[in-house]
């Protein structure tokens, strides 16, 4: 689309969570800290909960490529499971094979053996599970469960949870208490600085192969920050847009004009203060770009 425009060699803001453009920010550098160390002790459940957007899912496959080989990662990154599912799941993980007519009794005993023999082999698993708030509740008290495995010197299964807030709000619940006990480590992902955000906007565009004058002024990446209150999926929806607009007219560079109309033209973005001004900007903005016949599906963040 606009890469040969500007010199790059992929797009640089991508919805995509994709390694290859992680960045040693504070928030994500601690996160995964955290995960290590808990991983290492060998104990309960661990969570990592943040916003839509904050980066809980690139934070995940950083975290599963970086593993240790000890680690057997058995992997969900979409868990709106029934127990029942859950088990399935876990099992087609843990590299097992069992016939269609199982049940589930059966079935828990075939994954306890398997976590044992993993055990036995120096193998410490560990079950991801991305989006994590989408488990129902019967499926979250069944993942509990599955931690009651053990030795008498530890546990045979670790659990790490991605999960938007919601998961804690649920959680805080009476009959959720257990489980809430259990977990012996969080981390609570924050929105970007904006000088945090300003260095990730010149680092994925690094990344993409940009060299040369810098295609945003920090000036204009401040602004584009502020009106995605930090949050990385929403910094690169709007940087995204601004490219396409600068592309759009032929520019060589993103102007002031651009990023105004990048963040007027996103329902999510924070319209406020400095940026109220040119509200009216957005209007023209879709039809520029339907113009280029350039489909406009980042509308809004999800």
């Amino acid at each position: 689309m606009y890469q040969q425009h500007f010199g790059l060699a992929e797009t640089p803001f991508s919805l995509t969570p994709n390694t290859q453009f992680f960045f040693g920010l504070a928030p994500h550098v601690e996160a995964l800290q955290v995960l290590q160390m808990a991983l290492q002790t060998g104990e309960g459940f661990i969570k990592v909960t943040g916003e839509v957007g904050t980066g809980k899912t690139l934070i995940c496959r950083k975290l599963i490529n970086e593993l240790p080989k000890r680690f057997h990662c058995a992997y969900l990154p979409n868990p709106y499971l029934s127990p029942a599912e859950l088990r399935w799941a876990v099992a087609l993980e843990l590299g097992l094979k069992y016939s269609a007519s199982i049940d589930q009794m059966q079935l828990t005993g075939l994954i306890q053996q398997q976590l044992l023999a993993l055990s036995a082999h120096g193998h410490s698993i560990v079950l991801v599970l991305d989006e994590a708030q989408a488990l129902p509740d019967e499926s979250l008290e069944a993942l509990r469960l599955f931690t009651n495995l053990e030795t008498e010197s530890r546990k045979l299964l670790q659990v790490v949870l991605f999960a938007q807030p919601e998961l804690d709000d649920r959680l805080n619940l009476h009959n959720f208490r257990q489980l809430r006990q259990r977990i012996t480590f969080s981390y609570k992902l924050r929105a970007l600085s904006v000088d945090e955000a300003c260095a990730y906007v010149q680092h994925r565009l690094s990344v993409a192969g940009r060299v040369g004058e810098p295609l945003f002024i920090e000036k204009d990446i401040r602004a584009l920050a502020q009106a995605a209150r930090g949050i990385p999926r929403l910094i690169n929806i709007l940087a995204h847009k601004s490219l396409l607009l600068s592309f759009g007219e032929g520019a060589e560079r993103v102007k002031r004009q651009h990023v105004k109309a990048a963040i007027t033209d996103t329902q999510d973005a924070n319209v406020t203060g400095q940026n109220r001004w040119f509200w009216f900007m957005g209007l023209g903005v879709t039809s520029l770009l339907a113009g280029l016949g350039i489909h406009l599906f980042w509308g809004a963040a999800s």
